[in-house]
């Protein structure tokens, strides 16, 4: 007789895709609390110090980030297999063009406190805004070009193993999808590199230091990402890159963040101008 096969994807109702969604949503949730910090004390020296509107920017795309990996997990559906590369790829440049345009804004920083500089004609919004913009610009072209010539569509795939029907979203090009992530991975390289040239800058200044530490964890993330995709099948598949999205969000939350909140919540003391000029002082006479 007839025995229907098992139909294999990643469930919200099976252990893994309970956790993972557990997870997602305590982080994205923990993300919010950090920026509710922020916002609170939006006055104080450390957070004026950090340039407050992209550091507002960074965290509400991180949330998003964490809230994105919820695409992956259920049963595919044509609006999801649509969304869910798609805005994964355009909020994480959001946040590494965030991440990028805030180490510009360091070295803008320290050069115009030298004598004579031109460089505080460049402080301001407008710099950061016109680098997040065009970064994400590119990200979008690719996905809009995705999406218009060959879209991502549910299918049932009963090649892959034996007895089993998997369930899952047929990316149509996988060449733009390596597209998508190169480029992401492009700018994040890039932003690494800034940061780690810029990692010397005095205390007062020492954003690029943790910016430096995010991006080498977001970027081991994501090179250990691309053998582990590559080697899986079916729902462990997408379970890899959900763990790949939640891996390097709480990297740059943790290593760029938690530090900020530790000073901001425990340490008032440090939270002061008078603190980061004595460090900058310091520093300038170490050196």
């Amino acid at each position: 007789m007839c025995l229907p096969k098992d139909v294999e994807f990643l469930s919200y109702l099976e252990p893994l895709g309970v956790a993972l969604t557990s997870i997602v949503i305590f982080c994205s949730f923990t993300t919010l609390c950090v920026l509710c910090i922020f916002i609170k004390y939006k006055d104080t020296a450390i957070v004026k110090a950090n340039n407050s509107d992209l550091t507002y920017c960074l965290l509400v795309s991180l949330s998003l980030s964490f809230l994105c990996s919820l695409l992956f997990i259920g049963e595919p559906k044509r609006l999801t297999c649509l969304l869910r590369q798609t805005a994964f790829g355009v909020i994480f440049v959001v946040c590494v063009s965030c991440i990028f345009a805030k180490t510009l804004m360091v070295i803008i920083a320290f050069r115009a406190t030298k004598p004579g500089s031109n460089m505080r004609k460049w402080l301001g919004p407008k710099i950061p805004a016109v680098v997040i913009v065009i970064c994400t610009c590119m990200q979008i072209f690719i996905c809009v070009f995705w999406i218009l010539h060959c879209p991502p569509f549910p299918e049932k795939n009963l090649k892959i193993k034996a007895g089993v029907i998997i369930f899952q979203c047929n990316e149509c090009l996988d060449v733009l999808l390596w597209a998508m992530l190169g480029y992401m991975g492009l700018l994040a390289c890039i932003s690494f590199i800034v940061a780690f040239l810029a990692r010397n800058l005095p205390d007062s200044f020492n954003e690029a230091k943790w910016i430096t530490f995010s991006m080498l964890i977001f970027l081991s993330v994501w090179i250990s990402f691309v053998p582990a995709y590559l080697s899986t099948q079916g729902k462990l598949m997408v379970a890899v890159e959900v763990f790949g999205i939640i891996s390097s969000s709480a990297g740059i939350l943790s290593c760029f963040f938690f530090p900020k909140c530790y000073i901001i919540l425990f340490r008032p003391d440090l939270n002061t101008r008078e603190s980061l000029l004595c460090k900058s002082t310091t520093q300038n006479t170490k050196t």
